[in-house]
């Protein structure tokens, strides 16, 4: 069975906070403090919501705006059932691991999901839809056989289709569909750079200028977009934009 998209959004309301516990973070421009991995979040209330989730951005949670689990911690809440970190300590670690790796493998079929609908009609069609499938089946497996997942090895199985897919959508691009996969990028002004069709994947784009750019077809995949100023740019036809960094560079969009 071809798995939906339906999975793939985040919806907190739904989820125990597993992103608000799990992960770490250091103090920095995006975190006002410091907090270990697997540590509740002080703003974290006893129902798993944020206290202070309207002013985020005014406090200096940044990070936390940023942040995009793609619906991997419903996922993992609603398998997991009345086995929340705060009951079961003593599952939490399987918990959380299984919260990593599910957000790993929701960006992959974010990616196979993108590419499937770009290539209706492409003989890649039905790889592709082999790939999802496969996927989505160890997404549903047991949390404790998530946990101990080799992510890597799944994204390895899926990285040449998902090149394959690039490349035969940005071959229809009229741009010059630059290489800078990759590529340090790091606060570079790139506006009289015709990026149409470019392969942006993996590129460090921190604070980058893209402002006024035609983005269509260039793909994104990985790329680190964070800080980057994208005013009036195009990024309506860009390729594997995941929701986070389009809110990054969303900003810029006519």
């Amino acid at each position: 069975m071809i798995p939906t998209a339906d999975e793939l959004v985040t919806d907190c309301s739904r989820c125990q906070g597993l992103c608000c516990v799990a992960t770490g973070f250091s103090r920095s421009a995006d975190f006002p403090i410091d907090k270990p991995p697997g540590v509740p979040c002080s703003n974290l209330d006893p129902d798993f919501r944020c206290r202070v989730h309207d002013a985020l951005p005014a406090l200096g949670f940044r990070g936390c705006v940023r942040f995009d689990c793609l619906g991997a911690g419903v996922r993992v809440s609603r398998a997991a059932g009345e086995r929340t970190w705060r009951e079961h300590p003593a599952f939490s670690a399987t918990l959380f691991a299984a919260f990593a790796r599910m957000r790993a493998l929701h960006e992959l079929l974010f990616y196979l999901h993108e590419a499937r609908t770009r290539l209706a009609d492409d003989p890649l069609h039905a790889s592709i839809d082999a790939a999802l499938a496969g996927v989505e089946a160890v997404c549903s497996g047991a949390l404790e056989d998530l946990a101990t997942l080799d992510v890597d090895a799944v994204r390895s199985r899926a990285a040449p289709l998902l090149r394959t897919a690039s490349e035969r959508l940005r071959s229809a691009s009229p741009g010059p569909r630059l290489d800078l996969a990759g590529k340090d990028l790091i606060g570079k002004d790139l506006t009289r750079k015709d990026l149409r069709g470019a392969s942006l994947r993996g590129a460090l784009l921190i604070g980058a200028r893209l402002d006024g750019l035609d983005l269509s077809l260039a793909d994104f995949t990985g790329a680190d977009v964070r800080d980057a100023s994208a005013r009036g740019a195009r990024l309506d036809g860009a390729l594997f934009l995941r929701p986070d960094q389009r809110r990054d560079l969303g900003r810029g969009e006519p």
